[in-house]
């Protein structure tokens, strides 16, 4: 295994897989991102008293879970491009090719499974709260936006980061399927690199070793943060 192949510089791959390691972790933060704010209008849906906006929230958690993440993308990014191109044309009378950003398709890709997980994190967090906390902080004069900031924040944040940590991992490694779009990010660049230098053992290797190096330090990460949202609670 010709390890030279890796260095730096116009001659090796080096510089190749730091900038899809950079993509990668573009792709899976902004993705996550995305996933919470789904999450949380989904959490709200499921939990309110309106039937419809129940139906709603459950259709999409029970479809996107169902489905492989891979047809999603495939579904999304062509699917995109074709209303899009058929927008254009009906509309503005224009007929050429349009393609969407690969980066914002495969954020929006990775984000609908990534939000449709951390919706059910999120919802077993919130249900997780002890009513009586509730109860206790109205009872006190408490309006909804104190009890929101002070009680009910606090809570959902310490019993979801454990799920969302999970979900995380999941967003990290599903950031590989969108190398099917073209996306340089860790896979593709192995891909590319394997085709061209004939080495691919060399080549998915290092971006198996570079997966599991990001999956280390956000193990590591999340233990921090779930450290810092449980500090002060008494443990059983």
């Amino acid at each position: 295994m010709d390890l030279t192949i890796l260095s730096w510089g116009a001659n090796g791959w080096g510089d190749e897989f730091f900038y899809g390691t950079l993509m990668t972790i573009s792709v899976a933060i902004c993705s996550f991102g995305f996933g919470i704010v789904l999450a949380v209008g989904a959490t709200t849906m499921k939990l309110s008293s309106y039937k419809s906006l129940q139906a709603l929230a459950n259709g999409y958690t029970t479809i996107v879970r169902g489905i492989p993440e891979l047809l999603v993308i495939y579904l999304v990014f062509y699917g995109g491009n074709t209303l899009l191109m058929s927008v254009a044309k009906g509309v503005f009378n224009y007929s050429d090719y349009i393609e969407l950003p690969v980066f914002l398709m495969g954020v929006v890709c990775i984000g609908l499974s990534s939000g449709a997980y951390s919706t059910e994190v999120i919802r077993g967090a919130v249900l997780a709260v002890p009513t009586g906390t509730i109860e206790a902080a109205k009872a006190v004069g408490m309006n909804t936006a104190t009890r929101f900031r002070r009680i009910l924040f606090p809570q959902v944040v310490r019993y979801a980061l454990p799920g969302l940590g999970n979900v995380w991992q999941l967003t990290l490694k599903e950031t590989s399927l969108i190398s099917v779009i073209g996306l340089a990010e860790i896979v593709r660049i192995a891909q590319i690199g394997a085709g061209s230098e004939k080495q691919p053992f060399t080549f998915f290797l290092t971006g198996l070793i570079l997966f599991l190096i990001l999956a280390s330090l956000s193990d590591k990460g999340y233990l921090s943060i779930e450290k810092w949202a449980n500090r002060g609670v008494r443990s059983s």
